[in-house]
């Protein structure tokens, strides 16, 4: 069985937003996405010095990974979306098979 990520650059769509963004994604945007086939967890990450984009890792793991992000995006009008996400540019995401893992 493959293991990946995928990895996600967003942004609010107003420095206002901030909170509301936040909020939605992690009350109900990972929760949503977590529930589908083939992801086994998420998690976020924020720039330090508050400057360019947050970043979201979706740990999944099965036969072809490249299905399970072809469903994610099957399945994003089934999503709830936010309009405290910027769409301009729209967030892409990126697909990546895991090669090496170490625990040490």
């Amino acid at each position: 069985m493959a293991k990946g990520i995928i990895l996600v650059e967003s942004r609010p769509s107003s420095p206002e937003r901030d909170q509301e963004y936040n909020t939605w994604y992690d009350d109900v945007h990972l929760p949503q996405l977590v529930a589908l086939d083939g992801f086994v967890s998420a998690r976020r990450l924020r720039p330090v010095n508050g400057e360019g984009p947050y970043v979201a890792i979706y740990e999944i793991e099965g036969d072809n990974l490249q299905a399970i992000l072809d469903n994610m995006i099957a399945n994003a009008g089934q999503l709830t979306m936010s309009d405290a996400l910027q769409l301009d540019p729209v967030p892409i995401p990126r697909l990546l098979e895991t090669t090496t893992e170490n625990d040490g």
